[in-house]
This record gives structure tokens, sequence and C-alpha cells, in this order.
């Protein structure tokens, strides 16, 4: 007797089938990573050029030992601000819409901006990055809004180009503040008679960041969709209540007002509204952002640090290159860094899955600061910068490509832990402001620790690499509270 045919049931397993990824909607996705970009070239374009304007403003009074406590200074006020506010933001966002908060972002980043390159005083910097900070809270809301367009067949390769953004301003940044400061200077033959860029020698490359955040701010007033399915703030709503309220009663007027009116109060689940923020302080959430955190907090400490020590005199220890070649070294590895995310970071996540792509980049950054003491080495015992020198910074940028990597994972970590999609917002403001304090610490403790290093000469002058060193294997060991599979 033949056995009885099932035509209904699967050819293969369930396990066997693989499951078809969902297209992610590309045009709203390529201007979120678009917004994305403004960032990065906001904050990376000052980093090749910042030890020279803290020298030209004469604050440190010719002591190259205090550099460092002022550059880490400036570079860490954006992230202090940013960390009293992005919380505040990312809630607001989950009850008015995601898109006002990302203008209101955009016009603070194009305004500072412009503020910082027209400076001529410390505190006139100081200022200008307060503000740069304290109106940007779009780095967590465009996290939500990435969230809010895939699913879990497809945010990998959603995340996997979210670092993009980043690498490019990593790219571009620097080659604009690298090459663009001091015009006047630098191309005599162009600039050298513009009384203006002699007087604000750094607005040049201040200006075209500020001027990219203000084109932002018309593609997303124009092209960017609401995420939010029922924001509690609407002006056509509103506008069209008023409209109708004004107008004389009728019956059937009286029914559209009833209806606008049912429209804007109109009762939502509690399962689809953001959850009290109590509720955001759970296990998942806590353990996904403590580590965006530590690994924000050891790749700020090596972004910041790195260009001081490019631009540090030989006799000290350091290099001694100057802004150009500065801004050329970290576009390559800016550009380095975007290649490795858009071919394997996809590919590696689905094998590896989301703890070992995390653990790998996170574990890269122990050589990375050794390469710090070694080089110290090489240059005083030859007494310039050697062959073997430049081997050592290339390793350098090698190992700090996998950095970008964990920021895909851990983005993913996030999403996963938010209590429901309605609470999105709230929980990346929470991830974010704890990556802030962390970003707002890092710079000035690392470049203070730096210019504390040789001025007193603490452990040989490597004091802060041992510290750095001890801050990498803490973030490992967070690393392993990491499920190996994400919450659900």
């Amino acid at each position: 007797m033949s056995p009885q045919v099932d035509e209904e049931t699967p050819l293969l397993p369930a396990q066997q089938r693989k499951t078809q990824r969902t297209p992610l909607p590309w045009f709203q996705f390529t201007i979120v990573l678009f917004l994305q970009f403004a960032e990065p070239l906001t904050s990376q374009v000052i980093y090749p050029f910042s030890p020279q304007l803290v020298r030209d403003i004469g604050i440190t009074r010719g002591d190259e030992t205090k550099v460092g406590y002022y550059v880490g200074l400036l570079q860490s006020l954006f992230f202090l601000t940013q960390a009293m506010t992005v919380l505040h933001w990312s809630r607001i966002s989950d009850k008015v819409g995601r898109r006002p908060v990302i203008l209101t972002g955009l016009f603070g980043l194009s305004v500072s901006m412009y503020c910082f390159g027209l400076s001529r005083t410390f505190w006139g910097l100081v200022l200008s990055r307060c503000l740069n900070g304290a109106l940007n809270g779009n780095i967590g809301v465009i996290k939500s809004i990435l969230a809010e367009m895939t699913d879990a067949t497809n945010i990998a390769q959603a995340y996997a180009y979210m670092p993009v953004a980043w690498s490019i301003g990593g790219v571009l940044g620097p080659m604009i503040g690298g090459a663009l400061a001091r015009p006047a200077d630098q191309f005599p033959d162009i600039f050298g008679h513009n009384e203006f860029l002699k007087k604000y020698p750094y607005f040049l490359p201040c200006a075209v960041p500020a001027t990219f955040s203000a084109i932002a701010w018309l593609v997303t007033y124009l092209f960017l969709k609401e995420t939010v399915q029922s924001p509690t703030f609407s002006l056509p709503r509103l506008f069209r209540w008023r409209k109708q309220t004004n107008a004389v009663k009728s019956p059937s007027a009286d029914a559209a007002t009833d209806s606008t009116i049912n429209d804007l109060t109109i009762d939502i689940p509690d399962s689809a509204k953001p959850v009290p923020f109590r509720k955001l302080l759970n296990r998942r959430v806590l353990v996904a952002a403590g580590n965006y955190a530590s690994l924000s907090l050891v790749d700020i400490m090596f972004r910041a640090i790195q260009p001081l020590y490019f631009s540090t005199p030989v006799e000290l220890g350091g290099l001694g290159l100057p802004p150009a070649t500065i801004g050329n070294l970290l576009s390559i590895s800016g550009l380095l860094n975007g290649i490795l995310q858009i071919f394997f970071f996809a590919r590696l996540h689905d094998n590896w899955g989301s703890k070992k792509t995390f653990t790998l980049g996170v574990a890269s950054t122990l050589p990375i600061f050794a390469c710090f003491p070694i080089m110290t080495y090489l240059v005083k015992a030859n007494g310039y910068v050697t062959p073997l020198t430049w081997v050592f910074v290339a390793l350098q940028i090698i190992f700090s490509l996998s950095i970008s990597l964990s920021y895909g994972s851990i983005f993913i970590y996030i999403a996963a832990a938010s209590p429901n999609r309605a609470s999105l917002g709230a929980t990346n403001g929470l991830s974010q402001m704890s990556v802030s304090v962390c970003r707002a610490i890092g710079p000035a403790a690392s470049n203070s620790l730096f210019s504390l290093s040789l001025r007193y000469h603490y452990l040989g002058g490597f004091m802060v690499y041992y510290v750095l060193l001890s801050i990498a294997a803490l973030s490992l060991v967070a690393a392993s509270m990491l499920p190996g599979q994400l919450w659900t």
C-alpha cells in the first residue's frame, strides 16, 4: 500500500526554508542616511585643526602641554550638552512625531557651526559647541525611524548602512577641516587677499557642514515621511479643526467637527502607547544601553587622542604632523570603514550573530591603544618618524575598522530591547543619553591624561595608555553580558 501523499505539506522542513528578506524602502531609507551624515560631518570637521585653533587663540600662552586640556574640552562640550537634552528630544518625538524634532536639530547644527567658525575667543567656541549639542537630538530619533521602517528580516541590512554615514563623515569631515583651515596661508594665490578669511581663518571649513545641515533641513521638510503612526500634534489637523470651528454652524459642519475632534482624541491601545519612563529601566534596555555607552567611550577616547598624538611634536613623543596630513589619515580611515560596512557587515552578522560581531570590535581596541606607546618609543629612539612607525600607524587604522562593526550590532540589540515600537524613541534616547555622557567624559579625560602624562612623565609618559587599555578590558567584560540570541 503506497503511503498517502498530502499535497499541502511543504517539501522542505520549516527550518530549511530560508526567510525571504523584506525589501528596504530605499527612497526614504536614503533620505535617513543623508540626514545622518550631517552630525558626523559637523563633529569630525574640527578634529584636524582644533589643536592649532587652541594654539592660535592664545589660551595656552605657548605651553604645549596644555593644548590637550582645551582640545578635549571643546570635543566634550558637544556631547555633554547633548546628554542633557537627547532623551528629552527622543521622548518628544514619540509623541509629536520624528520630523519636527529632526528639523529642530538640523537648524541647531547649522547655526552653531556658523557661530563656531566666527568665534575668535575660547568662550565663543565653548558657547557655539554647547549650542551645537543642546539643539541636536537627531541621532536617537533617526535610529527610531530606521527601526520603524524595517523588520526582523532586513534590520541587519539597514544597520549595515547606518555607520556608513559616519564613515563618510569621517572621510569628508577631516579632509575638509584639514584642507580648508587657514586658507589664506594654505592657498595664498586664491585667498591671500581675502581679509575676512584672514580674520576668521577657520570659518571656511565650518561653513561647509553648516550649509549642508541647512540643505538637509530642506530635504527633510520636503521629502521625509512621518513614521509615528498617531502623533499627538499635527499642524494640518490643528489648522483644519480651527477652520471648521470658526465656520457657520450646520448639521453637516457639526458632524465634520465632531469627526475631527474624535480624530484628534482617538483612543490608542495601551500596547501601542509609549511606556512610562520607569518601565524603560529594565535589564534588557540597561544592558544594551550600557554596552553602547562602553563602546562609545573607548571609541571616542581613541578618536580624540589620535589627532592630538599625531600633532604633538616629535621631541615629546608624537609624530609632529600638520593638519592637512592628519586630515588625510583620518579620511583614509573613514573611507575604509565605509567599505567594510557596506560589503561585509551584513554577511559577518548573519554568520557570527550580533554578540560575536560586537565583541570583535570591542576587542580590537586593545591592539589599537597598544600601538601608541610603540610608536612613541620608535620616534624617541630615532628622533624622527621612521618607516616602521608608519607601519604601526597603518596597523592602528586597520584594527580601528572593526569598531564600526560593533555599532551595527548594538543598534540591533537596542531596537530589540525596546518594550514596544511606540517606545523606540525613548529607548534610543535613553541609550543615546548614556552614550553622550561617555562621549562628554571621553575626550576631556583622554586628552587631559595625555597632557598629564607628557607634563609629569607619569609611568614613563605612558600612563594614559595604561588607563585606555584598562577601560577597553572592562568593555569586554560588559560585552559578555549580552545574550547570544536577541531578545524578542
